[in-house]
């Protein structure tokens, strides 16, 4: 990372900003032509290793790629704000702030039952602060479960 002055190297500090997204985007490789989705997303944390769930159709475009090209790259950020903190009339007295995480990883498809209702348990929790969802298996059978397990991430803030 070229401004180390903003990386963000402790994984708590790095499990709280990705708590604060809303949307990650996911990068696809789809025969050299790159197919970026946002996804809503939930995650699980371990000892610094991150594995994101999302959710969605059982066909379509993502579905082929995560079988044809599993290796992936995906973006999140929040708080993007841009202010002056210099002269106003200039062009260069304005930045940003933010906090963003970007990386690698591998996605695949998640057929285990209890997993998968852990992933959409998982994506209910960050998207609406609350646990203990109830997923029937007919509920939870109507929808595909992927998840993408990181590989490589840095974290960068400018507050």
């Amino acid at each position: 990372m070229r401004r180390k002055d903003r990386e963000v190297c402790d994984s708590s500090k790095i499990e709280e900003i990705i708590g604060r997204c809303g949307c990650c985007r996911i990068g696809f490789n789809d025969g050299g032509e790159v197919y970026i989705v946002p996804m809503s997303f939930g995650f699980a944390a371990d000892g610094g290793r991150f594995t994101f769930y999302f959710h969605g159709a059982k066909e379509g475009r993502k579905i082929d790629l995560i079988g044809k090209a599993p290796n992936v790259g995906f973006e999140m950020d929040t708080g993007a704000e841009v202010y002056c903190h210099k002269d106003p009339e200039v062009a260069c007295g304005y930045t940003a702030r933010f906090q963003s995480v970007i990386g690698n990883g591998v996605v695949s498809m998640v057929s285990d039952s209890e997993e998968k209702i852990k992933g959409l348990s998982l994506i209910m929790e960050h998207n609406t602060g609350k646990r203990d969802w109830h997923f029937d298996e007919k509920m939870a059978d109507s929808v595909s479960v992927f998840k993408l397990e990181v590989t490589k991430l840095s974290c960068k803030e400018h507050l």
